[in-house]
């Protein structure tokens, strides 16, 4: 052996087992994996290819049809076009309270956090039942928005509240204050401050709140049987129109719809990834 090769050889980390994508699993490792893909695949992949495969077997002609349907088409606009304002109001809003919730000390303040998660825990048809007592005929409020495009806006913001501010509010906490400080001394402004150092933090934070609040409301349901009326080409959402179809025994439309959706959903998932990610390269 020549000096070149122990020096090769006893060089400190040679011999140590690699780690990283390319390494062997062990046993336990390879286990706890492939009980995961399996209860996940039972749960998500197996149900979606499902889905994908009833839809498929009416060939293009049957998303055609589903989709060319006037009344179909207006509950697809209503309720992409809701949930995208409602994710919007939700970026900003869910951004305030976490905020809120994390820089400042008020009387109430733990008493607000258990608050926003009531919608997590609240059963849907049961918010619907509670938002028709408050906005619907004889409001107490005045406000009389039962069965208009407003009861659906107000059911979607009602459930998706949480997710932004539940995001956000633990990369908040996560931050350290010296860096803002620092930034400060060293004659930052405020604006400054917020946008080249805590958006680039709370950006895929964000972003991920936003995707899950998106996808919520498009597949909301129980919240809006009450409120909405389910009105055709007024307030009929996506999930209703699917459960129409299934009553009439057509599953192959209702398929074509549901993979229309997940189609959707994965777009503006994809898009407010790639979104984070150009922020956070800015930041």
């Amino acid at each position: 052996m020549t000096s070149a090769t122990a020096e090769r050889l006893t060089r400190p980390g040679r011999n140590k087992p690699r780690s990283g994508p390319g390494s062997t699993l062990t046993r336990g490792s390879s286990l706890g994996l492939g009980i995961a893909v399996m209860w996940f695949s039972l749960l998500v992949l197996i149900p979606l290819a499902a889905v994908v495969a009833t839809a498929a077997g009416g060939g293009w002609d049957q998303y055609v049809t589903t989709l060319s349907n006037a009344q179909t088409w207006a509950a697809i606009r209503l309720t992409v076009g809701q949930s995208l304002v409602v994710t919007a109001v939700n970026v900003v809003m869910g951004t305030v309270i976490a905020w809120v919730l994390v820089r400042d000390r008020f009387w109430g303040k733990s008493a607000m956090d258990v608050v926003i998660d009531i919608p997590f825990a609240l059963p849907t048809i049961v918010a619907g039942l509670v938002l028709l007592s408050l906005y619907g005929t004889n409001s107490p409020l005045g406000l009389e928005w039962a069965n208009t495009k407003h009861s659906v806006t107000l059911a979607l913001a009602f459930v998706t509240l949480p997710f932004v501010v539940r995001t956000v509010q633990p990369v908040l906490e996560e931050l350290e204050p010296e860096v803002e400080e620092a930034a400060a001394s060293l004659g930052a402004a405020r604006l400054t401050i917020f946008r080249r150092i805590i958006l680039p933090s709370l950006t895929p934070a964000i972003a991920a709140g936003a995707a899950l609040s998106f996808a919520r409301a498009i597949s909301e349901y129980g919240s809006l049987v009450l409120l909405s009326g389910n009105l055709p080409f007024e307030t009929e959402v996506v999930s209703v129109r699917v459960l129409t179809f299934i009553e009439n025994g057509n599953n192959a439309a209702a398929a074509a719809l549901a993979s229309v959706m997940l189609a959707v959903a994965l777009v503006v998932i994809v898009g407010l990834d790639i979104l984070q990610r150009r922020v956070a390269r800015r930041g």
